[in-house]
């Protein structure tokens, strides 16, 4: 008996060999379970094609554009490769603040606090912690002891690779100085997140004077049926709904969501003290407005045909991303690199195949141009505001 130690044991891999081996099992996993074979005529002559490229690549990337290439031979969505092992080392983790800033006569002044969930540290400033608690025109002197000024690198992110907390010396704007200790976020799209879904629905109150309701999906999965359920509980009893699925990333809960808003108000409950409740209770307003683009997708494309479908209300934006065919990443390659196989075809009574490599149209078309963007004028959620209150009107 004893202890084997794992940690000596060599493995040799000859790297041409082990790349035309899983370049195989890609094509061989394809042709075994797409979901339709007769749409795979031809796939045997699309192996010798690439092999035929084999000895003209060096590195693992080039063998994942290989194999994307080759899966993209089927033109079907959902044909992926996830690589494992591209690189060996940790990369660097770029930090964030959770705000914008400027370079200014030897520091960097803050010009704009993202504010999201105050009750969460991942989707808030930690300058806006307790303790910290810094504010716009704040101007921070020095990084855990390196005077900034006397950098030539004048990035803010240069002082934030790999940190978890680090020292900031502040000049306020009133003059005071200060010494605070602050938490790095490792990745600021939570918090981007919220500030942006927030925001959307503040302008939604103001500009229909609390008549409208705002709520964004991100996907059809976990985070995406938690966050309808977290916004609908404190939107639906108002008079109108707006529902944004714009960069929805896909998933599959698509009809838990349409099942809620499919259960319309009939009435209200009205105490002769307190506030109405609308009856059902929990149900969506009558007037519903969709916004839906191009970067939505999967279950996103499913929820944008059947809002129309439903007759749910107006769907506006732009023309959905275009893939219904569903996968089950389960297939690992020698390296443990994953590649998909579309098993699963989504196909409708009415227009069959049709969303596949087309996607959905919306019933008007709204276009965010690039001055719209660069000017932070979201062309789309003010006409779904105007659309909503003009059926609120009738």
């Amino acid at each position: 008996g004893g202890v084997i130690d794992l940690t000596r044991v060599k493995v040799l891999v000859e790297f041409d060999k082990e790349w035309r081996q899983m370049l195989r099992e890609t094509w061989k996993l394809m042709k075994q379970n797409y979901w339709n074979e007769n749409k795979l005529e031809g796939w045997n002559s699309v192996l010798p094609k690439y092999e035929r490229l084999l000895d003209r690549i060096s590195t693992r990337y080039e063998l994942s554009d290989l194999i994307q290439e080759m899966q993209g031979e089927t033109k079907t969505s959902h044909s992926y490769e996830f690589p494992y092992d591209y690189d060996t080392q940790e990369p660097l983790q770029v930090g964030g603040l959770g705000a914008e800033f400027e370079y200014d006569n030897g520091c960097f002044r803050i010009t704009k606090i993202y504010v999201g969930d105050p009750t969460n540290e991942n989707e808030r400033s930690p300058l806006r912690d307790p303790g910290v608690q810094l504010n716009v025109g704040d101007c921070i002197k020095a990084i855990d002891g390196e005077d900034v000024g006397n950098n030539a690198i004048k990035n803010i992110y240069y002082y934030l690779f790999n940190k978890d907390q680090i020292i900031l010396d502040v000049i306020t704007k009133d003059g005071a100085s200060r010494r605070v200790s602050v938490k790095v976020l490792h990745d600021e799209k939570f918090l981007l997140y919220r500030y942006w879904v927030e925001k959307n629905r503040e302008y939604v109150h103001e500009k229909s004077k609390g008549l409208l309701g705002y709520v964004h999906i991100p996907d059809m999965g976990f985070q995406g049926f938690a966050e309808f359920y977290r916004l609908f509980r404190s939107e639906f009893d108002r008079d109108g709904l707006i529902v944004d699925v714009r960069f929805n990333r896909g998933g599959f809960i698509s009809g838990l969501i349409l099942q809620k808003l499919l259960l319309k108000r009939e009435g209200y409950d009205v105490p002769r003290h307190g506030k109405k409740n609308p009856i059902p209770f929990f149900s969506s307003p009558k007037v519903l407005v969709a916004i839906t683009n191009e970067n939505a997708g999967s279950d996103g494309d499913v929820f944008s045909y059947l809002f129309k479908k439903y007759k749910l209300g107006v769907l506006i934006g732009k023309r959905t991303w275009g893939g219904v065919i569903g996968i089950s990443p389960r297939h690992r390659l020698a390296d443990k690199s994953t590649v998909t196989q579309p098993e699963f075809a989504l196909h409708f009574d009415d227009i069959g195949l049709g969303i596949e490599n087309y996607g959905v149209d919306p019933d008007i078309e709204v276009e965010i141009k690039p001055e719209d963007y660069a000017n932070e004028k979201d062309t789309q959620l003010d006409k779904a505001i105007e659309l909503a209150l003009k059926q609120l009107n009738k």
